[in-house]
């Protein structure tokens, strides 16, 4: 059994997903009238994430099952010890990460989240999982948060907060990435030019779409 599998921590993701299936974060008043179209731009924007996400602040905007264990499994696979994420929200994608890094042998994850609500909620839930001790959650705009004070080297950066900001937020972690790190970007497809950046021969990085909604990228050199 691995910490994944087994208790606490499988019934609390069990029962997150249960509670995340039952709400919608189109139902948040300020987006329901919203047409696609106009969410899409939201969320492509620089200047609107903050409005856009404050309104989701009671969301989970959790990960998917099969993306979670995806994390879960990358982690272990290259023996992470050391991992960035972009996004905690209630903390249902920490918790694959803060697996994997117990039965790594555990060591450091650095999350951040703006809204401080939704940073109370990723604490208890990691808490009530026995996870806390591996994880710092920093409040406030990533931008902010992670410019300074990141592991040395990193393993595994995933990126799932504000689709717009993903190139900014790259920038701020890449210079700590060890050679054959992993980035795990959900929804990238709601930032082009993050995609280009990963994908061009001279970027960098090996990257491949991953199911429906991910970007998988590997650090090179």
């Amino acid at each position: 059994m691995s910490t994944l599998t087994s208790a606490p921590v499988a019934p609390l993701i069990d029962r997150l997903f249960a509670e995340a299936s039952a709400v919608s974060p189109m139902s948040a008043l300020a987006l329901a009238g919203l047409s696609a179209e106009d969410r899409g731009r939201m969320m492509r924007s620089k200047t609107d994430y903050l409005d856009f996400y404050g309104h989701l602040k009671d969301m989970p905007l959790a990960v998917s099952r099969e993306t979670g264990l995806l994390l879960y499994m990358l982690a272990r696979h290259c023996r992470a010890r050391s991992i960035v994420e972009f996004g905690t929200s209630f903390g249902i994608s920490t918790l694959y990460l803060a697996a994997a890094l117990r039965d790594n042998g555990g060591s450091h994850i650095v999350t951040c989240e703006f809204e401080p609500s939704k940073v109370a909620r990723a604490r208890k839930h990691l808490t009530e999982a026995g996870l806390i001790d591996l994880v710092e959650i920093r409040e406030g705009d990533a931008l902010n948060t992670l410019a300074q004070g990141l592991p040395t080297s990193v393993d595994l950066l995933l990126l799932d907060g504000a689709k717009s900001l993903y190139g900014e937020v790259l920038d701020l972690v890449e210079g700590h990435l060890r050679p054959g790190a992993l980035i795990v970007a959900d929804n990238a497809e709601y930032n082009p030019d993050y995609l280009a950046r990963m994908r061009s021969p001279a970027g960098g990085y090996l990257s491949i779409p991953f199911a429906d909604d991910v970007e998988l990228s590997m650090r090179l050199g």
